[in-house]
């Protein structure tokens, strides 16, 4: 993981040893929530945030399985590329989410469109099934 090592040098990630309660705990939230995403009636901006929430707490699971952390929400998105082999593009649409999100929470601005939010969705499923497709942590 020399590009991930190359982030504990500019002191953008931390070496951190792996603790699978920890782990399966992050998987639990977002499987939680990517059930809420489905419940009827929920609006655009609650189901962005849950799926939004999922996404998030996966690419941290995925992250710390290989023993790293960040506190910076967009470098967890942007370590997709070395902890799940996500290619530019997809992880691009979540750093794009996280860039809405922070409109929302720190501007008051949500501007969420249905397209943006079915590929939110679909790709937080996806991160559950490679993130749980990583076994238990070593």
């Amino acid at each position: 993981m020399e590009a991930l090592d190359n982030l504990v040098k500019t002191h953008q990630l931390n070496h951190e040893s792996p603790d699978q309660t920890e782990f399966d705990g992050m998987v639990s939230a977002a499987t939680a929530k990517l059930a809420d995403v489905q419940l009827a009636g929920l609006s655009t901006d609650s189901q962005f945030t849950l799926a939004y929430g999922a996404a998030h707490a996966l690419a941290l699971a995925a992250l710390r399985w290989h023993g790293y952390r960040s506190d910076k929400r967009f470098i967890v998105f942007q370590c997709l590329k070395h902890t799940l082999q996500f290619e530019d593009a997809r992880w691009r649409v979540l750093d794009q989410c996280h860039r809405r999100r922070n409109l929302a929470e720190y501007e008051g601005h949500l501007d969420i469109d249905a397209q943006l939010l079915a590929e939110l969705i679909a790709l937080a499923d996806e991160l559950l099934l490679r993130v749980t497709a990583l076994g238990p942590v070593r």
